[in-house]
């Protein structure tokens, strides 16, 4: 499954081994974990944080303070639904989902089912998103 690409490891770090502090070759990840990591660094960043690419990122954190009520939850979804559709082509994003974790009242859950195109294996990835 190489075609689906191997690059740094997020967050990145060097390979596990013995020293302390951790020195040799940066650790990667290739394949499905890739993908995860790809759509998770989506997801935590906002538009506008990265200056070479301004419109990179899910604008989540815009919502931090937002009342939690039905309309965020649709505004959260939809937001990351857009975000995945145009940052990421190795994937077709299934449906989302968010809901209010059961034992944090002000967590909510991003639930995530996609399917990898170029394997056609389904995945699903759940984001935890912290209001205030």
């Amino acid at each position: 499954m190489g075609f689906l690409g191997t690059g740094w490891r997020f967050p990145i770090s060097a390979q596990a081994g013995t020293d302390l502090p951790p020195a040799g070759p940066i650790a990667t990840a290739s394949d499905a974990d890739k993908i995860a990591q790809s759509i998770w660094i989506i997801l935590t960043t906002s538009p506008g944080e990265r200056v070479m690419r301004g419109d990179f990122g899910c604008g989540l954190n815009r919502l931090v303070f937002a009342d939690l009520s039905q309309a965020t939850l649709g505004q959260v979804k939809d937001q990351v639904q857009v975000a995945l559709t145009a940052w990421e082509p190795r994937i077709k994003v299934m449906a989302v989902d968010a809901a209010v974790a059961d034992d944090q009242p002000n967590v909510l859950l991003i639930a995530i089912d996609y399917v990898v195109l170029g394997t056609n294996s389904r995945f699903n990835l759940v984001y935890p998103f912290f209001l205030s």
